[in-house]
């Protein structure tokens, strides 16, 4: 089955599980992906994506527009060409990065992404006084962060290193009060406002 959305002809793959509802996401092939019981029809599961197309439309422009970031370089919230010399150690000129190969800008990545972070986690923890805890970074497809207070961790994504520097400390902030508010209620809001008052532009710009 195919259907059209953002004037696009897109494929859905119907996924047949004993669940009471249905859910609807995109793989990384743009595939519209519908998890469904088996008594669901076909036809019944068109009416539900035409109904939902709206919401379906703005899903698929993000994992569009997120699928072509990351063929782009971007460091802090700019965006780069890169070019390989053999005689170049990272040198950045303008909107370009210099190095020798892939496997250096790779590791020096790796390093900044290292540094960064912990320095603006303790930069915050001046800030915001939270009980001890382990700071992980690993790359995760569809969190910014999560904290663990069980476990007393916090997990960055990795990816924020393609981001501005306010967008790390907003999902630094975010998951430091969950220390103190495990849920996303009010109470947790106001906290993460009065450390971060411009937390809703930061939300906006992170889901873009």
């Amino acid at each position: 089955m195919e259907v059209y959305l953002n004037d696009k002809l897109v494929n859905v793959v119907v996924v047949r599980k004993n669940n009471k509802n249905i859910y609807f996401r995109f793989d990384e092939n743009l595939n519209l992906v519908v998890t469904a019981s088996k008594y669901v029809s076909l036809k019944e599961i068109k009416k539900l994506i035409d109904r939902n197309s709206k919401s379906l439309s703005k899903m698929l422009i993000k994992i569009e527009n997120r699928q072509e970031k990351e063929k782009e370089f971007w460091y802090l919230g700019r965006k780069y060409n890169i070019v390989f010399a053999e005689d170049a150690d990272i040198e950045f000129i303008d909107g370009t990065i210099r190095c020798r190969n892939e496997m250096v800008l790779k590791k020096f990545i790796q390093v900044q992404t290292k540094d960064i972070f912990n320095d603006e986690v303790r930069k915050m923890k001046e800030i915001i006084e939270t009980p001890e805890f382990k700071l992980r970074i690993r790359k995760m497809k569809t969190r910014w962060g999560v904290c663990n207070y069980k476990n007393m961790t916090i997990t960055l994504n990795s990816e924020l290193i393609k981001y501005r520097k306010e967008m790390l400390r907003y999902v630094i902030v975010h998951e430091m009060c969950h220390f103190y508010q495990h849920n996303h209620g009010a109470l947790f809001w106001q906290m993460v406002e009065r450390y971060y008052p411009n937390y809703k532009e930061a939300r906006k710009e992170l889901r873009s």
